[in-house]
């Protein structure tokens, strides 16, 4: 893939259009080159292939939406973060969409409302940020996800976060993790074992999200503090966890991880820290973010929420391949590609690709078979190596 690199001016007196530095992306947005590019399609189209062999039908929302309609969906999201513009033809403000979640959460509350629930949903598609986050310079990404609509079960988030693991999978990711957590846990204990006045929540959940101890006590949350402690490996975590819910406000929780957890059996290693909340802004009991060994930071995110507009309970995922398509993308295999040299035999060549084979064709006499990456060459009606 190319360098992220911002654009700059031309030095003065250089033309606009010969300066090296004409051709500049914008920051944060990239070429993907052939190899690249290939890498891509493939992980994507195996990710939806291994959505679809579990029943979710792909759906494909456009890419910009009136600004007003889109906002009121994106309960996690800022609006601020999305490029807006006036539609010429409304005079409406639209928005490129920096997620395609919402958008599902739209499809099934407007054109398939009388689908029968259950409403299983996949999608693949770009999307694009103003401001990109801290730890990711990219502003463009391939988002590909899943949404379980009309349920949010331990069910229904065993049945996602397995569908996650086989995505991912899929797509070519090693060694898969994945980390559980409870997006709502500050709540839940402020308002029954742990109870906090309503100006100190906020302090607590952001001393819980930096994990700094100093800082939760002078918040007040003394009594959060062995919450800091409550991570790792799922079944040492939980078992903290249980031991300080003495009131069992969490043992539902407990259960139901333990439970998505036996379902996952041996295909992730799953891990627990009940207070992370980046990335879950709006979900609900159940979150998890996906890692892999063989590619660098989170690779997705998904959870239990509710659809903002109509309120109706959804489970589901998203993933950024980005990470890594950058990891496969040197380890492609070289593919089998036919040489056709002028005055070729036609018929040979059209058998040669129903079966399977990628062929170049020559131009003229001085095409080079090894330059142009051929690796076998038609000769009559036979297929030699170069």
């Amino acid at each position: 893939m190319t360098d992220r690199t911002a654009p700059s001016s031309a030095p003065t007196g250089a033309s606009p259009i010969s300066s090296p530095l004409a051709d500049l992306l914008p920051e944060g947005l990239a070429d993907r080159l052939p190899k690249a590019a290939a890498a891509t399609m493939r992980a994507m189209a195996a990710a939806l292939e291994a959505m679809d062999l579990h029943g979710y039908d792909r759906v494909s929302p456009p890419l910009v939406e009136f600004e007003a309609a889109l906002a009121r969906r994106m309960n996690g999201d800022s609006p601020e973060r999305m490029f807006r513009f006036i539609d010429p033809a409304s005079l409406r403000m639209l928005a490129l969409r920096s997620d395609i979640t919402p958008q599902i959460g739209r499809i099934a509350a407007t054109g398939l409302r009388d689908a029968a629930r259950p409403l299983r949903l996949c999608y693949a598609g770009e999307v694009a940020l103003i401001r990109a986050d801290q730890l990711d310079p990219a502003r463009q990404r391939l988002q590909l996800g899943a949404e379980l609509i009309g349920s949010d079960t331990m069910a229904a988030a065993a049945e996602i976060v397995i569908l996650a693991v086989e995505a991912l999978k899929a797509a070519g990711a090693r060694e898969i993790s994945v980390d559980f957590t409870m997006p709502d846990l500050v709540d839940v204990l402020a308002a029954g074992p742990m109870p906090l006045q309503a100006d100190q929540i906020a302090a607590v959940r952001r001393e819980l999200d930096t994990k700094d101890a100093g800082g939760l006590k002078a918040a007040g949350g003394d009594t959060y503090l062995p919450l800091l402690y409550a991570t790792g490996d799922i079944e040492r975590a939980a078992g903290l966890l249980r031991e300080l819910d003495d009131g069992g406000a969490l043992a539902s929780r407990i259960d139901a991880f333990e439970q998505v957890t036996a379902r996952v059996g041996d295909a992730a290693r799953v891990t627990l820290d009940p207070t992370e909340r980046h990335g879950f802004e709006y979900q609900s009991w159940f979150g998890f973010t996906l890692y892999a060994g063989n590619a660098a930071g989170a690779l997705g995110r998904g959870g239990t929420y509710h659809i903002a507009g109509s309120d109706e309970a959804a489970t589901g995922f998203s993933l950024y391949l980005d990470p890594l398509i950058d990891a496969l993308d040197g380890r492609a295999a070289r593919r089998d590609t036919l040489f056709l040299p002028q005055g070729h035999d036609r018929g040979a060549a059209d058998r040669l690709r129903a079966i399977g084979w990628r062929t170049i064709a020559a131009l003229d006499d001085t095409d080079d078979a090894a330059a142009l990456g051929c690796t076998h060459r038609l000769i009559g009606v036979d297929v030699q190596p170069v």
